[in-house]
Parts: structure tokens; sequence; C-alpha cells
């Protein structure tokens, strides 16, 4: 499994960005990311020379869009153009089977962001009645993402549905539009890709779906459950194999260099690494010696889910710095 750094919200001048793909598949490359989602508001013909360009700068193009209506914007990624303009506040799922049957995965864009009358739309209003069609969410949005006031309220969702029992991606999205000089630190989505795989539609979806996702303003946050000598890792399911409710875990949480330039980091940075659930939070260490490791026998039968999260100072803050995706225990 190797680790790659995407950034999944991206527009261009074929709806309002303002660098053409070359130009933003340049900057990704000087940055270190892996590759890109572009998805531009309701068109994909930005996509005509991605193949080009991904040539030239050895940055991959996830095909996708971004349906911006007036009760939402939703991420569709992995898919062709879908038809969106005949769905109203009731008719999302309609929308959302669409792209499921051409083999795409849909994200709800920063849900909470401040809607009518100052950016019409930009706030999720769509009726909800089936949580299983949503693939992910994309609960860190803009640059600094952890200290902006509306992805507060769109990680909350996100733990409460996992706490419902729905197993839901989280994404950040820098909803990128220009490559200027800005220095903002932004997040990035870390897919967890086999090594014998492409990067390309197929396996970035394939990741997705499984919730192989890591959030990071900083370094790669890496974690594992080990189990009856087995090993899990971010986004798998812990299977029952007993009638046992009282299980041994042994829990490890450590971090990697990501690889792009800005983001080199020292663990004597980290102020600690939280290792939370749906229960309770679970243990709270320190990175300092590169990884931390923690073992308890936990009654797991009421366990549905468990995370890791790094906290640190992000300009004079003390913030959420990383976190990952969870590893799921299957119900009794």
């Amino acid at each position: 499994m190797k680790w790659h750094p995407f950034e999944l919200h991206t527009h261009t001048p074929h709806s309002d960005g303002t660098h053409t793909l070359l130009e933003m598949c340049s900057k990704a490359k000087e940055l270190g990311l892996s590759g890109i989602a572009l998805t531009d508001h309701n068109t994909v013909s930005g996509l005509i020379d991605a193949d080009e360009v991904t040539r030239e700068t050895g940055v991959a193009v996830i095909p996708g869009m971004e349906w911006t209506t007036f009760y939402g914007h939703m991420l569709t990624l992995g898919a062709p153009y879908c038809e969106w303009r005949d769905l109203g506040p009731a008719d999302i799922g309609r929308g959302i089977e669409r792209v499921h049957q051409q083999g795409g995965v849909v994200g709800i864009a920063h849900p909470y962001s401040m809607g009518s009358p100052i950016c019409t739309g930009c706030h999720w209003e769509y009726e909800m009645t089936d949580w299983n069609q949503i693939d992910y969410i994309e609960v860190w949005h803009e640059t600094l993402p952890s200290l902006r006031n509306h992805n507060a309220p769109a990680f909350r969702l996100w733990t409460d549905l996992l706490n419902r029992g729905f197993r839901i991606a989280a994404t950040a999205g820098r909803d990128w539009h220009r490559s200027d000089n800005d220095k903002s630190l932004a997040a990035y989505t870390y897919l967890g890709i086999e090594d014998s795989e492409p990067l390309a539609a197929r396996s970035v979806v394939d990741a997705i779906s499984r919730g192989r996702l890591c959030i990071s303003m900083g370094p790669l946050l890496l974690f594992k459950i080990q189990l009856d000598q087995r090993e899990y890792g971010i986004g798998e399911v812990v299977e029952r194999t007993s009638e046992e409710r009282e299980r041994a875990l042994t829990f490890n949480v450590s971090f990697q260099q990501s690889g792009i330039p800005e983001r080199q980091w020292s663990a004597a940075e980290a102020h600690s690494v939280i290792i939370e659930s749906n229960l309770r939070e679970l243990a709270r260490g320190s990175l300092a010696e590169g990884s931390f490791q923690f073992s308890e026998t936990i009654d797991t039968d009421n366990l549905l889910w468990v995370r890791a999260r790094l906290y640190g100072l992000q300009d004079g803050v003390l913030t959420t710095l990383a976190f990952t995706n969870p590893i799921y225990f299957a119900s009794r």
C-alpha cells in the first residue's frame, strides 16, 4: 500500500477558476501532489486535455464535477457527466444513483458553508432519505481548514453519522481556483492505493469507497489495530470471530513525512495523538518517538469505529493537524 496526496476539489476557467489545468498540475507537481480531481462547476469540458497534461507533469487527473445547484453542491468523481438539472430538493437520491451506475462516487461539498443570499446553494439543503448513498463528506474545506468555523459542524455531522452506523468517508478540499503565491496551509487527502494499481479514476474511486484515507495539514498519519495476530488498517473492518465481548486490542499510530517540501515535520512538534471511538476517547499520547502504541482489553460489543487524530500548534492555535478515517468493527 502506498499513500498518495491528492487535491480533490479544483476549478479551471471552464467554470470559475483562473488557472488552466496545465498551470494547476504544474503547481501540484511543485507541491509534491500525486494527483488532483478536476471538479469544475456543472461541466467536464476542462478534461479535454487531461491526458496530455498528465504526460507533461506526471500528475494524475481524475475526472469529476461539482454539481452546483440551488440546494447544495455535490462532488462527483470517476464518472462521466451525469444529468442533475431535473432534480429537486427531495430528488438527490435519484441523481446519486446515476453517478453510481456510471462507476463513480459522490461527496457533499462544504455542507455548512454560508448559503443564501451570500452564496446561494453553497449550504447543503437536500433531503437525505438514505445516508448509505453518500460516499464521502468534505469535512475540511479551504485552506487552514481546522480553523474555519463552517468546518466544525461538517466534522460533527460526519462523526454523528459514523455513530449511527453509516460508513461514510471524510475528505479535505481546498476548492482550488488559482495557482498564485498564496502561502496559506492547505490540507490534502492521502489515498491508500495498492502498489500494483495505477493512479487512475478506478483506483481513486476504490480508495474512497473503502475509506482508505488520511486527511492532513502536515504529516501522513498511519493507524493500525492488532487483534488475534492480525493487523487491520484504515478503512478495514474488524470481523467478530467469536462471541467474546472483551477483546485485547493493540493500537499503533505513526507518521511518515509526506514528501511535500513545505510539510517536513518533526514529531517533537506534536502535542498529542488521540485515539477516539463512538464510545469514548480510548487513549492519548505523544508521537515524540515517532510512534505511539496502546493496548487495552475493551468491551467491543457496541464498538462501531475507531480513528486517530493529531493535535498540534498551527498559527499559534492548538488545533487538529491530521486525522484518519476510521477502522470499523463489524456488528454482532
